[in-house]
């Protein structure tokens, strides 16, 4: 298994459930390209640099807005023995976010 994909956030210690879903369902996204997108709360974030997304653990920087107003900074991914994941994402000079994540299923209706 690769860290290639969309992955539900489940868990934010920094925040309850309501406030990690606020805007839409948390989530972390890896394209193969080494690209990808993320949102949780009110933060949203374009990631680039992630190197090989094919692997089991990546590096990252990201730009994006918090609560509307620009923000960048850079995290980690790991995928861990259960085949979910484990990481931060943190702001440059500011806050560091610890997540972990499970692989999303779709749930569209035929």
């Amino acid at each position: 298994m690769t860290l290639t994909g969309k992955w539900r956030i489940t868990d934010m210690p920094d925040f309850d459930a309501g406030d990690r879903n606020m805007m839409e369902p948390a989530y972390i996204l890896f394209e193969g390209n080494g690209s990808g997108e993320f949102a949780f709360g009110c933060v949203t974030g374009q990631i680039w640099g992630a190197g090989d997304a094919k692997a089991r653990a990546t590096d990252f920087s990201w730009d994006g807005n918090d609560e509307m107003d620009e923000a960048c900074g850079h995290g980690w991914a790991e995928l861990q023995p259960n085949d979910s994941i484990e990481g931060e994402i943190s702001f440059h000079s500011g806050d560091e976010y610890e997540f972990a994540a499970v692989r999303w299923i779709s749930s569209t209706a035929c």
